[in-house]
């Protein structure tokens, strides 16, 4: 007879929360298990095996509904092999538009952190300056606007934010 697990054991035995297993059962990714006497759900190993493909797939980043679909292949008996790698295919691309994104915000970061570094106190995008007055300083003369902020400083002497 195979071992049958309670909520929390075969939780445990994945690395997951009984609330998680409770969540998969809701959402018909993982089946209503039996129930003892006392009413208490009782896992298989299938069970344990389906939760494990589960959370695999989450790791590589898919989504519930990416899982639900190849369970539904699997449940046939089939390799899920083939929708897998559809799935898989959308999500790198995914991965690279976010890699790309990340890259360019590294960049900014990188940019801003020198500038700070060399004494100037660049805007943190093209859209926003730093400083809270946000008005233009680009008729004065770096004499005029003498900021602790830099040359690059958005505001004008006597403004509110403090910093002239």
């Amino acid at each position: 007879m195979s071992p049958t697990y309670t909520v929390s054991q075969l939780a445990a035995s994945v690395g997951s929360s009984a609330d998680t297993l409770r969540y998969y059962e809701k959402a018909g990714l993982l089946p209503e298990p039996r129930r003892s006497p006392a009413g208490y759900r009782q896992y298989d190993e299938a069970a344990r095996d389906r939760l494990t493909f589960i959370r695999g797939a989450q790791r590589l980043g898919l989504t519930l509904a990416d899982v639900r679909d190849l369970l539904a292949v699997r449940d046939t008996g089939e390799c899920p092999c083939e929708p897998a790698e559809q799935h898989l295919t959308r999500r790198l691309a995914e991965v690279d538009a976010e890699i790309s994104r990340l890259e360019v915000l590294r960049d900014q970061m990188r940019t801003m952190r020198d500038g700070i570094a060399s004494g100037a106190c660049p805007a943190p995008d093209p859209e926003t300056t730093w400083c809270a007055c946000r008005k233009e300083v680009s008729s004065m003369s770096d004499e005029q606007h003498d900021c602790p902020c830099g040359p690059d400083c958005q505001c004008t002497p006597g403004c509110s934010c403090g910093c002239c």
